[in-house]
């Protein structure tokens, strides 16, 4: 029986505010991906999440995203391939920092927002940060889309990918997202994610918005903390891992 990981975006508050209620969410998930400055996340809010995530026995890894706290991350800023670099190295190495303080290890790393949606696409960027991961640590595994840029250059440069399936979000082909706020492009309704996550467990494809079907490799199964009701969807997944006959637990790779 192949074990799925169940995996969120977490630790994406700053100072007074908060996205979500980790602590909830926590216990939902085998890992976590914690905001590492960028679009979101300061020092105390990394420790906080961190802890919950060592309390409830879940990995972490870095989510990195453009400096747009104002934005959370999904607007594109101009910034070049050495600014990237360091961009990446410097967030991995803050987090990092933190856990090393609480007496843990970054196992993971992801891109967040308009800078994961570049990486998808544009062959330099995606060299360049995935090549900066590499830099900082070369252990980490790598939790992408299948068939983008990031991926590829993920497996070129010797990384462990782990697929990721976004179950709360539409697909395009040939493995992007469905832009937000077209139809499709967030699906809410939990009924709806739970049937999703089984279909994909058990035939190996996913529907994309305009109804093609598509394969779609999974090793961890994505809840968007920020999507509303996201304590409703980890739920949801975890039924539709069960569903589909399969069982839950970090990223064996």
């Amino acid at each position: 029986m192949k074990s799925i990981d169940v995996n969120s975006d977490l630790g994406e508050g700053f100072g007074p505010y908060a996205i979500t209620d980790d602590a909830a969410l926590m216990p939902l998930v085998t890992s976590a991906n914690i905001a590492t400055g960028g679009h979101a996340g300061d020092p105390v809010t990394m420790e906080r999440t961190l802890k919950l995530a060592q309390a409830n026995g879940v990995s972490v890894g870095g989510h990195i995203g453009y400096p747009d706290i104002a934005g959370f991350g999904r607007r594109a800023f101009k910034m070049s391939l050495h600014e990237l670099e360091l961009m990446v190295i410097s967030q991995l190495g803050a987090l990092g920092a933190i856990a090393a303080h609480c007496g843990m290890t970054l196992d993971h790393a992801n891109f967040h927002g308009a800078l994961g949606n570049l990486s998808f696409a544009d062959k330099d960027v995606a060299r360049t940060i995935i090549g900066a991961i590499k830099a900082y640590d070369p252990a980490l595994k790598f939790i992408g889309l299948p068939d983008t840029e990031a991926a590829h250059e993920a497996e070129r440069q010797g990384l462990t990918v782990i697929w990721s399936f976004l179950a709360d979000r539409g697909y395009t082909a040939p493995g992007r997202l469905a832009t937000r706020g077209t139809p499709g492009a967030v699906i809410h309704k939990p009924a709806a994610v739970r049937e999703r996550v089984a279909e994909v467990l058990t035939t190996g494809r996913v529907t994309t918005v305009s109804g093609e079907r598509m394969e779609m490799p999974v090793d961890s199964i994505l809840v968007h903390s920020d999507t509303a009701g996201a304590l409703d969807l980890a739920h949801a997944i975890r039924g539709g891992i069960e569903d589909a006959g399969q069982s839950i637990a970090p990223y064996a790779k």
